[in-house]
This record gives structure tokens, C-alpha cells and sequence, in this order.
């Protein structure tokens, strides 16, 4: 070893490990470089966030404010401000078309909606639990042929269920039971989506809960009401959201068959104020679809609470 490695060793060995002070110095900064990192990042993300949700609540916005508008200035001028904003277009929405007033067209809404929701909930969950809880021949392939109907659109299949409608003199009509059409698949366990849903979510749940049931001489109806609902509530009450919403927002089917003005959906009405043969008036149709949209938006608001625990919980508390 040559005398000058010798007296390099030698020199860091009388000088020793590092003063602590410069760890403790070296050991703040590099703490102080990561908050600068942590906060310039969530500034980034505030920052595109905020981006995002002004391109994304625009169309709204301008939806909102173009129903102050005047018709022609809807078409003409694509700013949502304007000059002449007023509440003309909501009276006229208010006063309704062909004799019948907004609320008439709001009322078939609802009940349609509500009852679609009651329809769902009851057939759904019925079939979900035999599905998921109820050994018979044939079970495997019944669920896949009900899955299978979610891939069927809807336009394929409504003219035959027109037929048969119109056959049984349910098409149309004054009275409410021009709705039959637009329910009965409701009540039925026709929309195959909400039966997986329930299926997927009741496969969660132990069986346990089943045999010790059965130990104490319940049967399926009393293990369906008593253990299976309850604890179904998160897929009950998601199901009830997405039927109402669907329901409420439904056009095509309501315009097949609905035929009086009296018995129009909100959907169908607001076609109404659409016409190509003449000057169409937007200004209260926009008016309308606002008024329209606040029963969805107010029960989604009144629910989400229960949809997050929906997906947060498995349906049982630890």
C-alpha cells in the first residue's frame, strides 16, 4: 500500500463519521423537497380537476341558461348570456300544450317512474333469490338465457311486443292504463340487468345465514322476507336509482305507445315543441327539460349516500 493510501486512510479515520448536524440538515431538506413535490402535485390535480368538471358541467350550464333565452337567440347566439333573459319561457312551459298543463305531463312521468321502481324491486329481487339461493333442474341454463336478453336491443323486439300489445287493446287510451305497455315488464323480471345485479350481490352473502334458517323451520318465503331483503338493501335501493332514472328518461317506448296528449310522458312532450315544418319553439322546451330534470336530480342527491355504501359494504357488517 503506497504512504499516500495510508495517509488518506489515516485522516478519515482521526476525522470520524459526519456531524449529525449535517444528517439533520441533509435529512430537512430532502423532507422539505417532498412537500414542494406533494403540494405542486395536488395543485395539478386541483388545477385539472377543476378543468374537467367546467368542461363537463358546461352543457348543463348553458342548458340552464339558455331556457332564459328567447328562441332565436338560441339558435343565433351560442353564448348562454343574453340581454333579453326573462321568465317567459317557464310560464309557457308551466302552461303546458294541447290543453294540458306541465303538471299532467309531470304526473305520468312519476307514475311511471315509481311504479317502474316498484315493479323492478319486487319481480327482480323474487327472481334473484331463486337464482342464487334455489337448487332446481335447468338453473344454470335459464340464468344464461336471461343474461342473454341483455344482449338483445330493444329496437329488435318492439315491434312483436307492439303486436301483441295492440292485439290485447292496451295501446293507447285516455286512462291510466295506457301505462301497461311501458309496466308489465317491470313487473315481470324482464330487464335482466337488475336480476344479475341482485344475483351477483345475494352470491355475496354466506349460506350460513340460509341453513341456520331452515334449522329453525323457515322456509324460502320467510328466509326471502326475513334475512334476504334486509340485507339486500345497497342492491335494492342502486336498482331503485337506475330504474327511476331510466324510467324517467324513457322516450322511445312512451312515444310507441302513448298516442293522447293527456296521457304524455315528459319525454314525448318535450318532442312537442320541436317542429320541422315550422319555427320550433326551444326556448321553452329548453325551460321544460329543466323543470324535468330536477326530480332525478333531487332523488339522486336523496340516495347517494346509500349507493356508496352500496358499493363500500358486502352486505354485512364485520
Amino acid at each position: 500500500m503506497s504512504p499516500s493510501t495510508l495517509t488518506g486512510t489515516a485522516e478519515r479515520q482521526a476525522s470520524g463519521p459526519p456531524p449529525r448536524r449535517n444528517l439533520a440538515e441533509r435529512s430537512k431538506k430532502l423532507r422539505s423537497q417532498a412537500k414542494v413535490r406533494s403540494r405542486v402535485r395536488s395543485v395539478l390535480f386541483h388545477v385539472v380537476s377543476m378543468i374537467v368538471t367546467v368542461i363537463l358541467l358546461y352543457p348543463a350550464f348553458w342548458l340552464v341558461m339558455s331556457s332564459f333565452k328567447p328562441s332565436h337567440e338560441i339558435i343565433g347566439n351560442p353564448s348562454p348570456f343574453s340581454s333579453e333573459a326573462s321568465f317567459d319561457n317557464y310560464a309557457e312551459a308551466l302552461e303546458g300544450l294541447a290543453r294540458n298543463s306541465f303538471w299532467t305531463f309531470f304526473t305520468n312521468s312519476l307514475i311511471v317512474a315509481c311504479l317502474s321502481v316498484v315493479g323492478v324491486t319486487l319481480s327482480c329481487s323474487v327472481v334473484a333469490y331463486a337464482f342464487s339461493r334455489i337448487k332446481f333442474p335447468g338453473r344454470n341454463v335459464f340464468f344464461v338465457c336471461m343474461i342473454s336478453t341483455m344482449l338483445i336491443p330493444f329496437h329488435v323486439v318492439i315491434i312483436p311486443q307492439f303486436i301483441v300489445f295492440n292485439t290485447l287493446g292496451l295501446v293507447g287510451g285516455r286512462s291510466y292504463t295506457a301505462f301497461i305497455p311501458l309496466l308489465i315488464g317491470k313487473f315481470l323480471a324482464a330487464d335482466g340487468f337488475f336480476v344479475f345485479l341482485m344475483v351477483q350481490f345475494m352470491r355475496g352473502l354466506p349460506n350460513d345465514l340460509d341453513e341456520a334458517a331452515r334449522i329453525d323451520g323457515a322456509g324460502h318465503p320467510r328466509i326471502f322476507v326475513s334475512i334476504m331483503l334486509p340485507l339486500m338493501r345497497p342492491a335494492l335501493v342502486t336498482s331503485s336509482i337506475f330504474a327511476f332514472i331510466w324510467a324517467w328518461n324513457d322516450f322511445f317506448a312512451p312515444l310507441i305507445y302513448l298516442n293522447t296528449p293527456n296521457r304524455y310522458t315528459l319525454m314525448v312532450a318535450l318532442r312537442q315543441y320541436v317542429d320541422p315544418t315550422s319555427g320550433s319553439d326551444y326556448g321553452t322546451q329548453m325551460a321544460m327539460a329543466v323543470l324535468a330534470l330536477i326530480p332525478v336530480l333531487l332523488f339522486f342527491l336523496a340516495f347517494q349516500r346509500m349507493i356508496v355504501g352500496g358499493i363500500a359494504t358486502t352486505g354485512l357488517k364485520g
